[in-house]
């Protein structure tokens, strides 16, 4: 049986109260409302946007879909987790900041915003998955002690996956800071020794206590070193880098089995909404304004984040008339589908529905 896909063609210059009646409808027709309780924790999984960046989902386009969850429960919240790379997402509190500032405040959404994964990316905790490339996921705790999930995504084109849509949201998007780590790197992270202040503070927080400092810089000691990227966050210079995995392939597939812990996580209480508006060459953690690629779209929803994310992708590569995301990186980004189906986190066959 095909994955069903429910679409919506949506522009930004149609406003914001219509383009949220119109994610509120394909909410709805999931039928993820369905699966809340009154005592529920809902977790809105999304991206707030970097600094500069206008590509991000707005909070005026959720208002439906709130107003639904709220009707069921009390305890819905809005959530993303901090990066691994240093600045306004590398910590809660800038974080949580960054989120106020691009509208989801509180006041305004009338739900909460939690970091999941806690002030500096340590709270998290295992799944185990066995699979090929991850055995053991590292989840952030927010999202593993929520009892919903809807994964709101906003599908863009990505440096290392070449694409960014559900899987990658659910995927790395939920990860804490080591889970990222594993997912980006089969190598540890390096001391760049002309950035280095040698202050110190990364030899604290090493767990593995794999830091010395030797020729005026701290120095990471491979055989030592457990690749949790604690350095990468604390230290204030940027003089520790991560050292990205030169193997796209495996790097998606590797994001793909974190996809599917979490996806096995929530047994059928979990939801996808992809918004194909302002779709860009990056990702939203880029801190700049950026053009679109294509004309906007609209909104696909499902309960099959591999389907989702492969109609995103044919409907994008239709309308465009060319594959727009090979052209941005040469990425072959449908390794993430194939692995996702293979390993059971969805299906590559999936019919479209069309509403209006």
């Amino acid at each position: 049986m095909k994955s069903k896909i429910y679409f919506i063609q949506a522009k930004r210059d149609e406003g914001d109260e219509s383009l949220a009646k119109k994610a509120e409808k394909l909410f709805l027709k999931i039928g993820l409302h369905n699966k809340i309780e009154k005592d529920s924790l809902v977790a809105l999984k999304m991206h707030f946007g970097e600094q500069g960046n206008t590509g991000f989902i707005k909070p005026q386009w959720l208002e439906g879909i709130i107003h639904q969850i709220k009707a069921k429960t009390s305890r819905a919240f809005l959530t993303d987790t901090n990066t691994l790379y240093v600045g306004s997402r590398s910590n809660s509190v800038d974080h949580l900041h960054l989120a106020w500032e691009h509208g989801f405040s509180l006041e305004k959404v009338g739900i909460p915003v939690i970091i999941a994964d806690g002030l500096i990316g340590r709270d998290c905790e295992e799944i185990k998955v066995n699979l090929s490339r991850v055995k053991s996921a590292k989840i952030s705790s927010a999202i593993i002690h929520s009892d919903v999930l809807l994964c709101l995504s906003h599908l863009t084109g990505h440096l290392l996956t070449g694409i960014g849509g559900a899987i990658k949201n659910l995927g790395m998007g939920c990860a804490a800071r080591v889970g990222k780590l594993e997912q980006h790197s089969d190598v540890h992270p390096r001391v760049n020794p002309k950035i280095c202040t040698n202050c110190g503070i990364c030899l604290d927080y090493c767990p593995a206590q794999a830091i010395i400092q030797e020729d005026g810089s701290a120095f990471i000691q491979d055989k030592r070193c457990i690749g949790c990227g604690e350095c990468l966050v604390v230290c204030k210079v940027g003089a520790v880098r991560m050292r990205w995995d030169a193997d796209t392939r495996r790097a998606q597939e590797k994001m793909a089995e974190y996809a599917y812990s979490v996806w096995k996580l929530f047994k059928g209480k979990i939801g996808f909404l992809n918004f194909l508006i302002k779709i860009t060459k990056d990702c939203d953690c880029l801190d700049k304004d950026q053009s679109q690629m294509v004309e906007d779209i609209g909104i696909l929803a499902s309960s099959d984040p591999v389907a989702i994310d492969k109609a995103s992708v044919d409907v994008v590569l239709e309308r465009s008339g060319r594959d727009v995301f090979r052209a941005g990186y040469d990425v072959d980004w449908s390794a993430q589908l194939a692995h996702g189906a293979e390993i059971g986190l969805g299906k590559l066959d999936y019919e479209l529905i069309k509403m209006s």
